[in-house]
């Protein structure tokens, strides 16, 4: 079993940053592919990114290619979401999500552990 546990949410203004983290602990020993997703008010859960667990692969949705940037340190079993420029578009819960997979991206069903989720409210 792993347990993630995201931080670094919050309000901020059009055009600002933010820096979302994904701690796990757990059975840690495994290599794990790493995700966000994130889910608006009335909306379903939706892909944002994922990493594989060498971090020598990374996908992003569309929406926030260019934009968003993840990245890992397995040394202290965290991975990251650097969030900039963002838009009001982007509020939703964020969620960081992980599978033992070779490989996964959009696919939720593909993951088998997930965080509780951290708001996050973009202003305009």
């Amino acid at each position: 079993q792993v347990q993630l546990v995201e931080s670094g949410g919050g309000l901020v203004q059009a055009g600002g940053s933010l820096r979302l983290s994904c701690a796990a602990s757990g059975r840690t020993d495994s290599r794990y592919v790493m995700g966000w997703f994130r889910q608006a008010p009335g909306k379903e859960r939706e892909f944002v990114a994922a990493i594989h667990w060498s971090g020598a692969i990374i996908y992003y949705d569309d929406s926030v290619r260019g934009r968003f940037t993840i990245s890992r340190d397995n040394a202290k079993n965290t991975e990251y979401l650097q969030m900039d420029s963002l838009k009001p578009e982007d509020t939703a819960v964020y969620y960081c999500a992980a599978t033992s997979k070779n490989w996964a991206t959009r696919g939720s069903d593909d993951y088998d552990y997930w965080g509780q989720g951290t708001q996050v409210t973009v202003s305009s």
